[in-house]
C-alpha cells in the first residue's frame, strides 16, 4: 500500500516534488520498515515495483539536498 501511495503521488505530482523522511513521530509504521534502519526494505521495494535508479535517488536524497540548499542559501 504505502508503494501505491509514493507511485501515485510521483503520478501526480513528479518524482521532483516527493521525498522520504526518516521522522517517524506520531506514525504508524509498517512492520517491513519499523524504524530508519528499515527504509532501504521501501527502496528495494520500490525497485521491485519499477522504480529506476535516478528515480530513486532524486526521491531518497536529491529533493532534500535542493531543498536544504535553498533553505540554508548555499
Amino acid at each position: 500500500m504505502l508503494i501505491d501511495h509514493i507511485a501515485y503521488l510521483v503520478d501526480k505530482l513528479g518524482d521532483d516534488k516527493v521525498a522520504m523522511g526518516s521522522d517517524f513521530d506520531g506514525a504508524t509504521v509498517p512492520t517491513g520498515i519499523g524504524s530508519a534502519a528499515g527504509l532501504q526494505n521501501l527502496v528495494e521495494a520500490m525497485r521491485l515495483r519499477g522504480f529506476d535508479e535516478p528515480t530513486l535517488n532524486t526521491i531518497c536524497h536529491g529533493n532534500w539536498v535542493r531543498v536544504l540548499a535553498k533553505t540554508w542559501g548555499g
